[in-house]
């Protein structure tokens, strides 16, 4: 069995050990024999073909505004594979840009593919330190945030979760994140899938089941486990 992993905008959208994602899917692929082939996606580059899984890191607003237009030219590409179930996981600031636009503190639109019904404005206060959610889907999640990032999602939007410490989506609803479908928005960095297996497993498990209708095998997380309580219990 193999996966291919598309990585959108690795140089520009990388912020926050964002990339310990990509490196937590492809071990925990290698230690069930599954091959991974993770494709890097810089602007300019074709497209690719038959992709598993889409991964997207956080960035800055600066590299947030580099990619946008680039981004907007595959909105079809991207917009097929999510609503078809293709399992994603968007951190931060490409998580802003799956939304209907990202308003910077200057008052600059910059437009998102508005597959997550949703709307971000950079806020005046910064909301930085370890987060701990109360998931619907994955149970307790954790991981940690540094954004001023006010995220509003609309009513027809699933939170990821429910903040139990910390601000998430904008510090207000105690909202973190979105699920559609199969993909993933969320504020958590960390890298946030070596702390929380369970959603790395859920990622795996949904690539798997489209392309080969197969179970993966269950993996021992002591040592993931064990990190995950050491973050709950971390200072703010």
């Amino acid at each position: 069995m193999k996966l291919r992993i598309l990585h959108l905008y690795p140089k520009e959208m990388n912020l926050y050990g964002d990339h310990g994602n990509i490196l937590a899917l492809k071990k925990r692929c290698e230690w069930r024999n599954i091959k991974t082939e993770v494709i890097s996606y810089e602007q300019g580059d074709a497209f690719p073909k038959d992709i598993d899984i889409i991964f997207g890191g956080g960035g800055q607003d600066s590299g947030q505004d580099k990619i946008a237009d680039d981004l907007l030219s595959h909105k079809r590409d991207i917009e097929e594979l999510i609503k078809g179930g293709t399992p994603a996981l968007f951190i931060c600031g490409l998580y802003q840009l799956m939304g209907k636009e990202f308003i910077t503190s200057e008052g600059e639109s910059i437009p998102g593919l508005g597959i997550f019904k949703m709307t971000t404005n950079a806020g005046n206060k910064r909301l930085i330190g370890n987060v701990v959610v109360d998931s619907p889907l994955f149970g307790e999640i954790v991981g940690f945030e540094n954004h001023s990032g006010c995220t509003i999602l609309e009513k027809s939007m699933k939170p990821l979760g429910k903040v139990i410490k910390g601000g998430g989506n904008n510090g207000q609803d105690r909202t973190e994140g979105v699920i559609f479908k199969n993909a993933i928005g969320t504020y958590l960095h960390g890298p946030v899938l070596p702390q929380n297996p369970i959603m790395t497993d859920f990622i795996i498990q949904v690539a798997i089941d489209r392309k080969y209708d197969r179970s993966i095998s269950p993996l021992d997380n002591k040592f993931e486990d064990k990190a995950h309580r050491a973050a709950v219990v971390r200072p703010r």
